[in-house]
């Protein structure tokens, strides 16, 4: 018999576990996809030595498990982690964006919501009325819970799907309305830890912000801000450092309880989120690095923050050795959304490259979607294999209940179990089915679009197979063959316009089926053409396709 994923037997194609495993997911933030040696080895054929960011320990988890050649997540850092928790599509859920603490919603106003909204539901001043073609879609920014005013949604996480384990979580949360009662990690089956619930956080001097009570906008219904908890100081000045020690603090915890249950930690790093801090020695060391400058990376502020949050995954796999327990134990590393190249429209100083992929975070090119990830469990993985297989975030919803023999989700999810890939690297035997996959982005967004350099307009977009194809609302179509054309530089959306309308309409008909509309752009009915900086005019593709026009010919 095979050895399979979990030490027992495979019974009717399910796994039957004897001992359960441990399971450590640590999430990235804002990490790009070949800021990690191991994949930009893999994509630019440079060795790791040649590079400017060191992430040794990072490809040693992958040297150990299966690193995904094409794992998605979402443009931005909120939609991805309500992915990941639930196994659903973010836009199905209602999330479409990160937002930040002034996020302007009918609950911190104090509103009762119009019909069809929740009161965690965004709504937006529209402050280019006529200069703007589209106006945004609105967005969640609270994972439903099961409160009264979710009338009646209840997103099951994992944490509360497993019940055999203790779930536990450190980090950013950021999927709890900053701060709203109801919505906070312990709402959602975890035990907390030290937490944020918040898009960014210092690095240095965190505490007060982290337990913070008193409420930013006074008509929230509850009595007090309930936005993170900073734990007992631990004497350690940057935060990525402490959150670490918290999380081997823990596990020493889980391994000194015998006969205890097996434990989950969903570990959500910061790093390598702005603002750019980083200890002065760290710096100092990249400023000075002979590869400086390798693929266009030179801030050494940011390489240093890779090389923190490397160190945390090292000291990760180290203290599961330590404990004899890194055998048992699942560790599964990724990044919430692609790098950021510069910071917002391009007014701030580079930050990294993503180079050979095209765009960056907030935008669903490769290059905003396209995420490290790893999945590590020695003995039931095959060692240091590179999966060329598309897979997504909402696929590790699932993937956790097979690998951990927890039962199957018995409700609608979208994501489906890469377990098999472990074993299985390049699904010969077809145990993983999906090939097909979506992202929907509603807003317009100050960073550049790399075609004209102005702000990037809603975008949506659709993978079937080989073939991508991106609906720019704005009026554009981008067709590519992304296996051959990483970089997404041939648009053969009018060279194959059979493929093109195919994808466009399976696209509409996804969203039309799944996404409220409240979470569409729609066309500003005040826009003014003569404004529009873009050098193409606006067109209305949805309009156009629901009156039956030939879209693939009429786009930009």
């Amino acid at each position: 018999m095979n050895k399979l994923l979990l030490s027992g037997c495979l019974l009717s194609g399910s796994i039957v576990a004897q001992e359960k495993p441990n399971v450590i997911i640590i999430l990235a933030d804002d990490l790009g996809y070949t800021d990690v040696n191991y994949f930009a080895s893999k994509i630019t054929k440079t060795p790791a030595n040649k590079q400017y960011y060191e992430t040794p320990n990072i490809d040693r988890l992958a040297k150990q498990g299966v690193a995904f050649q094409q794992a998605y997540a979402c443009p931005l850092s909120s939609p991805t982690r309500s992915s990941i928790l639930t196994g659903k599509y973010a836009a199905r859920q209602g999330f479409m964006t990160a937002t930040a603490g002034n996020a302007n919603t009918y609950y911190v106003q104090g509103v009762e919501p119009p019909a069809g909204f929740h009161e965690q539901d965004c709504y937006w001043e529209d402050k280019a009325a006529g200069q703007s073609a589209l106006i945004n879609g609105t967005t969640l920014i609270a994972l439903p819970s099961g409160q009264p005013q979710d009338k009646g949604r209840d997103e099951i996480t994992f944490a509360k799907a497993m019940k055999d384990y203790h779930s536990a979580f450190i980090g950013k949360w950021h999927v709890g309305g900053h701060g709203s009662e109801g919505y906070q990690p312990h709402n959602q089956g975890f035990d907390e830890i030290a937490y944020f619930d918040s898009g960014s956080s210092p690095y240095y001097n965190w505490q007060k912000t982290w337990d913070r009570n008193e409420k930013h906008f006074p008509k929230m219904r509850q009595n007090e801000l309930i936005q993170g908890k900073a734990g007992v100081d631990k004497g350690i000045p940057y935060l990525t450092d402490d959150l670490t020690q918290r999380a081997l603090d823990y596990i020493d915890d889980r391994t000194a309880q015998q006969g205890g249950k097996p434990f989950l930690l969903y570990y959500c790093q910061f790093a390598v989120h702005s603002p750019n801090q980083a200890p002065d020695e760290t710096i100092k060391y990249f400023e000075n690095k002979p590869t400086k400058g390798w693929k266009g990376q030179n801030n050494a502020t940011y390489a240093a923050m890779i090389k923190h949050l490397d160190v945390s995954v090292g000291k990760i796999m180290d203290k599961l050795k330590e404990k004899g327990i890194d055998k048992n134990t699942i560790v599964i590393f990724m990044s919430d959304n692609g790098g950021i190249t510069v910071g917002k429209g391009g007014d701030e100083v580079p930050i990294t490259t993503n180079t050979p992929l095209k765009g960056q975070k907030a935008n669903v090119y490769e290059g905003g979607i396209r995420v490290p990830l790893i999945i590590s469990y020695q003995g039931h993985a095959s060692a240091g294999k590179w999966s060329n297989i598309p897979v997504d975030c909402n696929d590790i919803f699932p993937t956790l209940l097979e690998m951990t023999g927890e039962p199957k989700a018995t409700h609608p999810i979208d994501g489906q179990s890469i377990a098999r890939l472990l074993t299985d690297t390049k699904n010969k035997k077809k145990g993983y089915t999906r090939n097909t996959f979506f992202w929907h982005y509603p807003l317009t967004v100050i960073y550049k679009n790399p075609e004209d350099g102005l702000p990037f307009t809603p975008q949506s977009a659709v993978r079937k197979g080989d073939y991508k194809l991106i609906f720019d609302w704005y009026g554009r179509l981008r067709l590519f063959n992304i296996r051959k054309d990483i970089s997404e530089t041939t648009n053969l959306a009018k060279k194959m316009p059979a493929k093109t309308n195919e994808l466009f309409v399976e696209l509409i008909n996804y969203l039309e089926k799944n996404v409220e509309k409240k979470y569409w752009p729609k066309p500003n009915p005040a826009y003014n053409p003569v404004k529009e900086l873009r050098k193409m005019p606006y067109i209305d593709l949805y309009k156009a396709y629901k009156e039956g026009k030939n879209i693939a010919e009429l786009a930009n």
